[in-house]
């Protein structure tokens, strides 16, 4: 989330967090059992979570501050921090293992400049790897946003990471 120099979330960030939440108002009733629903759609829409939306969460559905954030820290596919534009996933599965997956993620790593887990500086990609993503006749393979690429090479790599430069 964008700060401002006091340590404050900035207002432009308040402002759409505000705006969010009045859309959501709408769309869910604030029960508990909305809290995963509600945690999606906002990350859907902001691209994460920040500190200021799981509040508003907590105050929509009633709960503890403290369940909304150990729900969203329990879960990985919620992230507290911005991340990159494109989520590039690589497949750490057995088959994909057998042929060549540690090399493609060794070279999405030097091509990226980042290990799983993080974010380039310019927030354009993001870097997770994944047990399986259920392309295993076409191995090595990875995903990059929602499209998959198989029989990775690493010249494959580098040929996709830079259609989305």
């Amino acid at each position: 989330m964008e700060r401002a120099t006091d340590g404050e979330p900035c207002a432009e960030s308040r402002l759409r967090t505000e705006n969010l939440f009045d859309e959501i108002g709408k769309e869910f009733i604030g029960r508990e059992d909305e809290l995963i629903p509600l945690l999606q759609s906002v990350q859907r829409e902001l691209g994460f979570l920040p500190e200021q939306a799981l509040r508003e969460i907590a105050h929509l559905t009633r709960l503890p501050a403290a369940k909304v954030f150990g729900t969203a820290t329990f879960y990985s596919q919620f992230r507290l921090k911005p991340t990159g534009k494109y989520l590039v996933r690589v497949c750490r599965g057995t088959a994909c293992h057998v042929r060549g997956g540690s090399r493609i993620q060794r070279e999405v790593e030097k091509q990226l400049g980042i290990n799983p887990g993080e974010s380039t500086t310019d927030l354009k990609f993001a870097l997770e790897t994944v047990a399986c993503i259920g392309a295993c006749a076409q191995a090595p393979a990875m995903v990059v946003g929602n499209e998959a690429y198989g029989k990775m090479t690493t010249k494959k790599v580098g040929e996709i990471l830079k259609q989305r430069e």
